[in-house]
């Protein structure tokens, strides 16, 4: 090999990038010393883009294309340079390539709980995480503004930048927002759509474009979704003084059939009641208020009328009512139905309660056998 064979070899003649990761946002092309030769073949594949940056100042940008180097698509590199050296003279400068994919599925999360005042709970606080996507805008502003020397920079050294960006917008749009948290889950789209558009300016300054962000979860302390699930219960029980009821019948049933052994049933029915007639007690307790001024007799307001006592009969191995004392006779009360009221220690048959003998004298006997 002679002299000009040998330095003709330390001269570049392709200049491209086969990216084998999934995370590098530029490269600097390696020349390990070595100039690019003019006429040298320049491949740009889809989805990355090529920037030429001479002792400092970026010169020219090349899309996805095949490309031969020389002076007529170098125009802004021949100008910075003067171009004294002749049309095939070797040049030095600085290729950086960069994806333009989109890099999908990046997380972010609030890292300690954020403050809101919600309109219906007051102040709570609130974690939330979620996923974004980004993807290079504008190359040159990205050299300006990040990548600057460095010759591999990956997904991961603005990744927390932008994390902390966007935690910052969330807090400030849920401050702003005024949504209350049960409407948080059928929201999450329009939130974050509003967050990326909101913050859209501020990240393009990097030269860089947030094409989506997620709320995946907004969570709360423990604490208050024990409470939450509290409320939900109670609206799902509706009227407990009925549910009281109906849970200690059949905890009296479950006891006769389980006699001298413990019955859970039993204890949670007996302790509904209790609870109910502890209530009725406290509220029948109470301090009666000063008599008021007796309005004319034209406009007396009539007593309300007497309460009625609620009634469950046991026929066939179910528990039927409430009936009132009325609606007995017509749901087969007879002298052996075993029947139970809120007070009752245990079903009675109907024979042996003083209260039901009115009710049962009005019940004809049955007709003779013929």
């Amino acid at each position: 090999m002679g002299i000009f064979d040998k330095i003709k070899g330390e001269f570049v003649d392709i200049v491209e990038w086969l990216d084998q990761s999934n995370d590098t946002i530029a490269y600097r092309f390696q020349r390990h010393n070595n100039e690019i030769k003019m006429g040298a073949k320049l491949t740009v594949r889809p989805g990355q883009k090529a920037v030429f940056v001479n002792e400092g100042q970026i010169a020219d940008t090349f899309s996805p294309g095949l490309y031969e180097l020389t002076t007529q698509n170098l125009p802004v590199l021949s100008t910075l340079r003067g171009w004294k050296y002749g049309f095939n003279s070797p040049f030095k400068a600085e290729v950086y390539f960069f994806n333009t994919k989109i890099f999908t599925n990046l997380k972010w999360g609030t890292p300690n709980a954020i403050t809101i005042r919600d309109p219906e709970l007051g102040p709570v606080r609130l974690r939330a995480f979620g996923s974004y996507n980004i993807r290079v805008a504008d190359p040159a502003q990205l050299i300006r503004q990040l990548v600057s020397t460095d010759g591999l920079f990956q997904v991961d050294e603005v990744s927390d930048q932008i994390r902390n960006m966007i935690i910052t917008a969330f807090a400030t749009w849920f401050g702003r927002g005024n949504i209350a948290l049960f409407d948080f889950a059928s929201r999450y789209g329009e939130m974050g759509e509003t967050i990326r558009a909101g913050m859209q300016q501020e990240v393009q300054q990097f030269g860089l474009e947030l094409t989506q962000l997620l709320i995946e979860n907004v969570s709360l302390p423990p604490e208050v979704e024990t409470a939450l699930d509290k409320r939900a219960s109670m609206g799902i029980l509706g009227n407990m003084q009925q549910y009281a009821q109906f849970q200690a019948a059949n905890a009296v049933e479950a006891s006769a059939n389980n006699p001298g052994g413990g019955n859970q049933a039993l204890d949670f029915g007996v302790g509904l009641a209790m609870g109910q007639q502890l209530i009725s007690n406290l509220q029948g307790g109470q301090a009666a208020p000063p008599a008021p001024v007796a309005p004319p007799a034209a406009l007396t307001t009539p007593p309300p009328p007497p309460v009625q006592i609620q009634w469950f009969v046991s026929r066939g191995g179910q528990n039927l009512g409430p009936f009132t004392p009325e609606q007995l006779p017509q749901n087969g009360l007879t002298t052996q139905t075993h029947v139970w009221r809120s007070g009752m220690a245990s079903w009675k048959l109907a024979a042996e309660v003083p209260e039901l003998a009115t009710v049962l004298a009005s019940i004809p006997p049955a007709p003779p056998v013929s």
